[in-house]
């Protein structure tokens, strides 16, 4: 099952086409795609008994973020094997978490404003949370998953990295925009293994990262036992799963994104996002 943001409006993918959720449900379940995720149980039994035709084209500069008000992002630092090993950091003993602004939201195919040229690109699977979990156990982790997307943690390191020591780490991760996400949200039983599933990205036409999730540190499962043990997951929240190695800051020579570049996110099963950054009136870019 794969669930889309068209033109605003709720919709799933019905082959090659889309079909509209309100006209599809006769009124069941209206356009408004954050409404589904409180109704995950009742909607995906829907959705999957679904017998009828799309009822219009899917155009991807309509796409939205399919979880476009979350009202909790997280985040995962260092949580693939060779981004620690790039980063020179030890594999962390629990997961390391930071949060990203419901605000930095934005879908898969827009224009992205650079707040400065320090701004790096990160590859990750996120994953949406369909019903409330709170103290999960690890083997049912994935039954509190609605879907996967694609996303970006996109990240103004110097900001970011301001200190002695880092004091605004989740500001320089929520400039508007640097939380994209999307194609499509894709229900766990659609990839041939959700614990391994490929993805990566192209900065200007040149490949920057690749890798599988099979080379986490902590699985969703994990992830999800583990944050819903702080505090409750609701409904829509997104985590991001981490990124693997490849990032820009860490290169023997630094690559940040310069405007007017296209970022080209890809995750297998899921599709592809595009992204084009544009300078900010008197930001400093790059000569």
């Amino acid at each position: 099952m794969r669930i889309l943001n068209l033109d605003g409006r709720l919709s799933l993918a019905v082959g090659d086409g889309a079909a509209d959720v309100e006209r599809a449900s006769q009124g069941r379940f209206g356009p408004d795609v954050m409404a589904i995720y409180p109704r995950w149980a009742e909607f995906s039994d829907w959705a999957r008994s679904y017998t009828g035709a799309a009822d219009q084209a899917v155009d991807d500069s309509k796409l939205g973020p399919p979880v476009p008000r979350p009202a909790q992002i997280f985040a995962i630092g260092v949580n693939y094997r060779d981004h620690a090993a790039e980063a020179g950091i030890d594999l962390p003993e629990r997961p390391m978490v930071f949060t990203k602004f419901p605000a930095a939201v934005t879908g898969p195919y827009a224009d992205i404003e650079l707040p400065s040229a320090d701004v790096d690109f990160e590859v990750e699977l996120v994953a949406v949370i369909g019903r409330r979990a709170r103290h999960a156990d690890v083997a049912d982790g994935w039954s509190y998953v609605a879907g996967l997307t694609a996303g970006q943690d996109l990240s103004d390191r110097g900001v970011q990295l301001a200190g002695p020591p880092p004091q605004q780490y989740n500001m320089g991760k929520s400039f508007e925009g640097f939380a994209p996400i999307g194609p499509a949200l894709v229900t766990p039983d659609e990839f041939d293994d959700p614990d391994d599933i490929k993805l990566g990205c192209r900065l200007a036409g040149t490949q920057m990262q690749k890798g599988r999730t099979r080379d986490f540190v902590f699985s969703i499962p994990q992830l999800v036992a583990y944050l819903s043990g702080v505090l409750p997951l609701l409904p829509g929240d997104l985590i991001f799963t981490g990124t693997p190695a490849g990032v820009g800051w860490v290169r023997n020579t630094r690559r940040t994104i310069a405007p007017d570049e296209e970022l080209i996110t890809h995750i297998g099963g899921i599709g592809e996002m595009r992204h084009r950054f544009v300078s900010r009136d008197g930001a400093h870019t790059r000569a």
